[in-house]
């Protein structure tokens, strides 16, 4: 069990003819099952054509229709990324993971309008993970995105984070004290992005598989807080909450576009008091967040 993805779970990568699609598809075929798993690539100058054994279609459309594919991976360039996005939504696909970085403020807005008003009148929705982001792993199943697949194990922790870095600080600690991993999501550091932390927990929450979650967020904005609150409301299992960016100065921007604070409720130590208040276990050291949740179970 998993959430999201799992060993037979069919994927589409729009953009693997560039560099960074045809480099990070090969590392995910070579991860677990990632080889019955990706199925079709998207490029509408080379249809017909293959790559990595993979066929490549015109479009998103095409290669659901041949394949079967209900997910899709996303490496276009920023510039045409929002656009690829929306491509994937109009195939009514299950879950589109955007791996971009640099997508401009005003695209987001614009395919979220439309992600919105598509859903309004009746059509699919179809989930979006990112953009910005590492993406996701169900371990010794399938991986979607970038991140090392080596670091993971199989197991009972569920992990999700805004940042790709501190997800595998997570993942590494896990698999170190010998817990592994459910299912690991990175949701991307962008202001306006997909699934957010509280959607990822309800996954969790509702997987019979996963007994116990990490959660790390980072300054700016009110996700985590919009997470805890339900969290307290609904969670039936321990979580470890963390929070970068303690010594963050306010008003100033740290990194990600989304990691912009006001010096309200969306400061490192009010989310962390938040998250307290709402029954998680938090820590200001990394470093202890395996250790807390083997202490929990």
């Amino acid at each position: 069990m998993s959430i999201l993805i799992n060993k037979d779970t069919k994927i589409i990568t729009q953009g693997m003819t560039g560099k960074t699609g045809q480099f990070h598809t090969e590392k995910c075929q070579e991860y677990a099952n990632g080889k019955n798993c990706f199925v079709a690539g998207v490029n509408p100058k080379k249809a017909g054509e293959s790559l990595l054994g993979i066929p490549i279609f015109g479009s998103v459309k095409d290669a659901a229709a041949e394949t079967g594919a209900t997910v899709s991976v996303i490496y276009v360039p920023p510039p045409g990324a929002a656009a690829a996005i929306w491509e994937a939504v109009e195939a009514d696909l299950d879950l589109v993971v955007c791996i971009t970085e640099g997508i401009p403020v005003r695209d987001m807005l614009v395919v979220r309008n439309r992600m919105k008003k598509r859903e309004a009148a009746g059509g699919k929705k179809t989930l979006l993970l990112g953009p910005n982001c590492p993406g996701l792993i169900t371990p010794d199943e399938v991986k979607i995105g970038i991140m090392p697949g080596h670091i993971h194990r199989h197991g009972r922790i569920g992990v999700v984070s805004r940042s790709g870095t501190l997800t595998y600080e997570a993942v590494g600690q896990l698999t170190e004290i010998g817990l592994g991993q459910s299912t690991a999501v990175g949701t991307g550091g962008d202001p306006i992005n997909g699934l957010k932390h509280i959607d990822i927990m309800r996954l969790f929450n509702d997987d019979p598989d996963t007994d116990a979650v990490i959660m790390i967020g980072e300054i700016g904005g009110p996700d985590e807080a919009d997470a805890a609150m339900w969290c307290k409301a609904n969670m039936k299992k321990p979580i470890v909450g963390f929070i970068a960016g303690v010594t963050a100065p306010a008003g100033k921007r740290m990194g990600h576009a989304g990691a912009l604070i006001s010096g309200g409720a969306d400061t490192a130590d009010a989310k962390l008091a938040i998250m307290e208040e709402c029954g998680f276990t938090v820590t200001r050291d990394p470093s202890e967040m395996g250790k807390l949740i083997k202490k929990l179970i």
